[in-house]
């Protein structure tokens, strides 16, 4: 089989991620609906659909709701190039506040108005 096609050094897109993260749920949906479903037609019975129906739905359903939600989580975890770009200033904040032995700073991703504000203050401090 041959391997998958390249972005040309890029990562994935976000709708492929978003499909990554729907598979993902509904594999974890299945398995739960499963699990749940199985405990409950045990527990209470099938009912007129009879065992593999209700089991089906349980499976079904619980697939779909996680397989949306997860979809939804990972795009709105999927960073644009600005957030890796704020990931780098951080990471070398945190490196040059280890090198000084100082506090690490907590917040850094704050409104450019006090960034630019707080840049100032350390200007002047030196």
């Amino acid at each position: 089989m041959p391997p998958p096609p390249q972005h040309g050094g890029q990562g994935m897109s976000t709708f492929d991620k978003m499909k990554m993260g729907f598979i993902m749920g509904t594999c974890v949906g299945l398995t739960m609906g499963f699990i749940f479903g199985g405990y409950t037609i045990f527990k209470h019975g099938a009912g007129p659909n009879g065992v593999v129906r209700s089991l089906g739905q349980y499976m079904l359903g619980s697939a779909a709701t996680f397989g949306f939600f997860m979809s939804i989580g990972t795009a709105i975890r999927t960073e644009g190039p600005e957030g890796t770009e704020k990931m780098r200033v951080y990471q070398a904040l945190l490196q040059k506040a280890r090198e000084e032995r100082r506090a690490v700073p907590v917040v850094v991703m704050a409104r450019p108005a006090l960034s630019s504000r707080w840049a100032e203050e350390r200007r002047n401090e030196a």
